[in-house]
């Protein structure tokens, strides 16, 4: 895998900490749903709020991706639903960001999330032999994730 960048622009290695998840096999669309759900949190409630998504007991919000989606009874919540796969690989970058805070001597508390970035990856196409030589494209987006976090 190449050199990337990060997304996030001014950033201070004295107040801020990274970390990133790359070419992973989740919706996109998910993902930015639940960055947009934990942007603004600690990262201690953003991983009791994704633990909560993954176990069905809270739903994150849909506001764009939302044709179809079912209202949630969530209290201030239309459109709503648990993507739990995307939740966990969340939690594992807030650990991975947890981790790089506390290598930095940065107090754990006193952290909250203010950037959460989500883009499309690679396609990886492929495809699905069908009657009479025919064929159906299948194609898969993988997502890239990248959080900030600062001390307040």
């Amino acid at each position: 895998m190449g050199r990337f960048n990060y997304a996030f622009q001014n950033y201070d290695a004295t107040k801020h900490v990274r970390s990133s998840l790359r070419e992973k096999d989740i919706s996109h669309k998910h993902a930015r749903e639940v960055a947009n759900a934990i942007k603004g949190l600690s990262i201690e409630r953003a991983r009791d709020y994704l633990q909560s998504v993954v176990n069905m007991e809270r739903a994150i919000p849909f506001k764009r991706f939302n044709n179809q989606v079912g209202h949630k009874s969530d209290p201030g919540m239309m459109a709503g639903r648990y993507p739990q796969k995307t939740a966990k690989e969340f939690i594992k970058v807030l650990d991975n960001l947890e981790s790089n805070a506390e290598y930095k001597g940065m107090d754990l508390d006193r952290l909250k999330i203010i950037n959460a970035t989500v883009h499309k990856g690679v396609i990886v196409k492929r495809f699905i032999p069908r009657a009479m030589g025919r064929a159906t494209p299948k194609n898969n987006v993988l997502t890239h994730v990248e959080l900030v976090a600062q001390e307040i």
